[in-house]
């Protein structure tokens, strides 16, 4: 089982990762689905407000909108749930028409409690699409009970990622078969 999860220290950092990652294996031809998150400043919050969440569902967009506007002084969750659930759905047909990879941004609450990309990334391991998450300490158990003790962790460092997707995917420019020293 190929199923791993990265955790960058920092706000949004994780999201940056991903989204990298993701960009550069679509140069590659690595065909990637699942989700990447995009944040940007709401104008009506201030730089120390609450962002807005975006996804952009892989490979080839949309953008979904997953939180909700709750006003700045606001605290709890602000996702969306029907606009997670609008991008769980897109990459669940993403996922069924083939793929060399899944990125899905964040195991968050609503994997936590059985909701969201949990059945999807379930359904990438069992087709043996490599799944790679992103992940942060308030859901570390929770991700670690569902994935049974068989995911590993990988530093959030664009080279040990892409040495993952090498390991686990048949990556363009790795060969695909091995090389023999011809005989002299």
């Amino acid at each position: 089982m190929n199923l791993a999860y990265t955790m960058a220290p920092g706000r949004g950092n994780t999201d940056l990762v991903l989204a990298s990652l993701a960009t550069d294996l679509a140069a590659l031809g690595i065909r990637c689905c699942g989700t990447v998150q995009i944040n940007t400043v709401n104008p009506g919050h201030g730089t120390a407000g609450p962002c807005d969440m975006n996804v952009r569902v892989l490979p080839d967009d949309p953008v979904l909108r997953i939180s909700q506007d709750l006003g700045p002084s606001a605290r709890g969750c602000r996702l969306d749930p029907d606009a997670l659930e609008t991008a769980v759905g897109l990459v669940a047909e993403r996922l069924s028409a083939g793929a060399d990879l899944l990125i899905v941004n964040k195991f968050g609450k609503h994997e936590a409690d059985g909701r969201g990309f949990r059945d999807v990334i379930a359904e990438a391991v069992a087709m043996g699409v490599p799944v790679l998450v992103g992940l942060n300490s308030l859901n570390r158990d929770a991700f670690e009970r569902f994935a049974g003790g068989t995911a590993i962790q990988l530093p959030p460092e664009p080279a040990a990622l892409r040495a993952w997707v090498d390991s686990v995917t048949s990556s363009p420019d790795a060969p695909s078969e091995p090389q023999v020293a011809e005989p002299i």
